[in-house]
Order: C-alpha cells, then sequence, then structure tokens
C-alpha cells in the first residue's frame, strides 16, 4: 500500500498504491467537499491540470445529495466521472466547524443540519457507512477536531473519547468491507492524532492509535488558529512515534510554505481550501510569490499570471484579461484563477518530489519556502 523510495533528512519520497490507482508522494489532495471543485472545475480539469488524489467530504454530501443516493449511482468515483484515488474526510472537522449546532456525546454528535436545521446524529458507525456508501479508497477516521487553544483536562478527555471511537470505526470498516454489496471492499481507514497544543497529549495519542495497526495516519487538529511554529514544533513532536512505513497525513495545510517545512518533517500527504478560496478572491500564487489580480497595476499588463508556469491558464490568458472578467464579475474569473492555483499547488509537490529523487529538496526548501510566502515582487 505504501512503500518510501528514498529520503532526505525526515522528508520522504513515497509511493501509495489503492483501488483506484497508485499516488506519488508527496501530494497535494484537491479538495472537492460536494463533490466538485468551487470554481467550476471539472473530473477532466483535474486529470489536466496534475491532480492524483480528490477530496470529498462526508458530512456534506451525507446532507445532500444524500449518500444512499450517491451508492444508488454507483459510488462517488462514478457519480463525479472521477477515476483516481478519492478520500473522504470524516465528518469530523464539522464537530469543530458547525460548534455552535453540534453536541457531543460518547454515542457520537448531534447536529442541526446548516441547510435546514433539521437533526442529524452521526457517530463512528454512522461515518464509516456514510463513506462505504460513497465508495472512497482512503476513510477517514471519526474524531473531534478540538478547538485551539482548549483546556488541557478538556482534550484529555476529547482524545480518549477520539481513541474509542477509533477502535469503532476500525471494526465498522472491517465489517462492511466484507459485505459481499460494498462498494469499494478494498476501502483504507486512516487513523487521525489529536491532542490539540499539547505536545504530551499528541505523542500519547499517536503512541496508542499506532498500536491499532492501520494503513495510514493522520495530524489532524492543526492550523485552526494556533501560531504556525505551534504547528511545526507539534509535527516534530508527533513525527517521530508515527509508524514508519504508513502514510503521514496532515489534514487541512496549507500554504505553500507549510507544506514545504511539513515535508521536510515527514509529511506525505496534504489538502487545503486555501488555494481554490483564494483563487475565487483573485489572490493568485506564482514561482516569486503571490499576487491580487484586482490589483490597478494589472489592467495593460499582457502577461501571464506567471511566467513561470505553463499551466492551462498561463498558456493562453494575461493578467489584465484575468483582471477584467474579475470586475466584470464573470464566472471565467474563478474557474481560470482556481485552475492556475490548483495546478500551481500540484505542481509544487510534484517539484518537492523531484528534488528529492534528486537529492536537493535542502535546496529547494531555502529557495524557495520563504519567497512563496511573499508577495510577488513587480
Amino acid at each position: 500500500m505504501f512503500q518510501v523510495l528514498k529520503t532526505e533528512g525526515a522528508a520522504r519520497r513515497g509511493e501509495f498504491t489503492c483501488a483506484h490507482g497508485t499516488v506519488q508522494t508527496p501530494v497535494f489532495m484537491n479538495v472537492g467537499t460536494q463533490g466538485a471543485i468551487k470554481g467550476a472545475l471539472s473530473a477532466e480539469d483535474l486529470k489536466n491540470i496534475g491532480c492524483q488524489v480528490e477530496l470529498s467530504n462526508t458530512y456534506h454530501l451525507h446532507l445532500r445529495p444524500g449518500d444512499q443516493v450517491v451508492r444508488d449511482m454507483g459510488g462517488l468515483h462514478r457519480f463525479m466521472t472521477w477515476d483516481g484515488p478519492i478520500l473522504t474526510d470524516s465528518g469530523g472537522f464539522q464537530v469543530f466547524s458547525l460548534s455552535s449546532l453540534r453536541k457531543i456525546k460518547e454515542e457520537g454528535v448531534y447536529f442541526a443540519s446548516h441547510l435546514d436545521g433539521r437533526k442529524i446524529f452521526m457517530g463512528p458507525e454512522e461515518s464509516m457507512q456514510i463513506q462505504s456508501n460513497l465508495g472512497s479508497d482512503i476513510c477517514m477516521a471519526f474524531d473531534e477536531c478540538i478547538e485551539n487553544p482548549a483546556p488541557y483536562e478538556y482534550v484529555k478527555r476529547s482524545i480518549d473519547r477520539t481513541y474509542r471511537w477509533l477502535v469503532r470505526c476500525k471494526e465498522e470498516n472491517a465489517r462492511l468491507n466484507a459485505l459481499p454489496t460494498t462498494v469499494n471492499p478494498q476501502q483504507m481507514l486512516w487513523g487521525i492524532n489529536q491532542g490539540g497544543t499539547y505536545a504530551d497529549l499528541r505523542i500519547e495519542h499517536m503512541k496508542r492509535i499506532a498500536d491499532l495497526d492501520l494503513p495510514g495516519y493522520a495530524i489532524g487538529g492543526l492550523a485552526v488558529g494556533e501560531p504556525t511554529q505551534v504547528m511545526y514544533d507539534i509535527i516534530d513532536a508527533v513525527e517521530p512515534h508515527m509508524p514508519k512505513e504508513k502514510t503521514r497525513y496532515l489534514m487541512g495545510v496549507g500554504t505553500p510554505s507549510n507544506i514545504i517545512e511539513a515535508v521536510a518533517r515527514g509529511v506525505d500527504f496534504f489538502d487545503c481550501v486555501m488555494p481554490a478560496r483564494n483563487a475565487r478572491h483573485a489572490k493568485l500564487f506564482t514561482w516569486s510569490g503571490s499576487r491580487n489580480l484586482k490589483n490597478a497595476r494589472y489592467e495593460r499588463d499582457d502577461r501571464p499570471i506567471d511566467e513561470e508556469c505553463d499551466c492551462p491558464v498561463c498558456r493562453r490568458y494575461s493578467r489584465a484579461y484575468i483582471r477584467h472578467l474579475f470586475k466584470a464579475e464573470e464566472m471565467l474569473a474563478m474557474r481560470l484563477s482556481v485552475m492556475h492555483n490548483l495546478y500551481f499547488y500540484n505542481k509544487l509537490t510534484q517539484r518537492i518530489r523531484e528534488a528529492l529523487d534528486e537529492g536537493t529538496f535542502g535546496i529547494f526548501r531555502a529557495k524557495y519556502s520563504e519567497l512563496l510566502g511573499q508577495k510577488a515582487e513587480e
């Protein structure tokens, strides 16, 4: 399922195989929360911009169109016509993001739907059942994403419950995979490390979930308000206790610099809504830093978004034209910008892989980690 091909320090160059293909790592997963990329990108577009893994959300697809509908349509791969690997988040992040609409109990979480207010219950078994109906290749464990900062004793109780939920997830995932009517009987369950910003709780929880011998592990509950250096410190604390032969996924992270720094700390998988969200507001990433195309300086600029980029957008359209589209509130502005930013992220991880292959990741990190976090000079 996963093989480390090469290392440079803690950074790893690997290969992950699942029912719908082989993924080269480190990899950035393109987020299609409701089975689609916000910004009007299709499954065909994802192929054209180098996407390896698509990520969708259990909670949102359960509400609309309904996971049973997706199952009846042949599973999420067939429904959205994407034939590559898919990872589904468990709904655990909504325990954090919808805090005003939920109540946590030992059995699971009671939600009021953010769409129409109807009551919803989701526990470990329900999350596994929904994800099994979706037929994703990787299903994430149901957990509580804890707010940062949170009181130590609350975090301790939370990770104990998250561990108990993980045991239940493992049992239900195994039961579902054994059923003759399961959409994807090779679905893999990955566990999630929690513990807030407390290194001792993070380490304790990681050791416990590692003993369950799952195919992969994620670090969750970061990039939710804590300083960036605190996030890096937590990764540094947890990484030595993560199984070396299993995949490592840093959930919901992040900026180009975050990805480079997390790779340097041993992470393999990434996802984040930020590059698509920023693109929809005209903030574009380039190899010399970010730029906002709504700026007046681009009104007559006939250059591409990034002169170093070979994406379908940069090969054809000018900064001036895309700026005009934003000012005219044309939908094409978002589509082209999202396509560029996701291409950039897919290319970023490709270049990281190439640097690891060549033994030059340290040089790549020194050149780009700080640069990509700055505004581009004109």
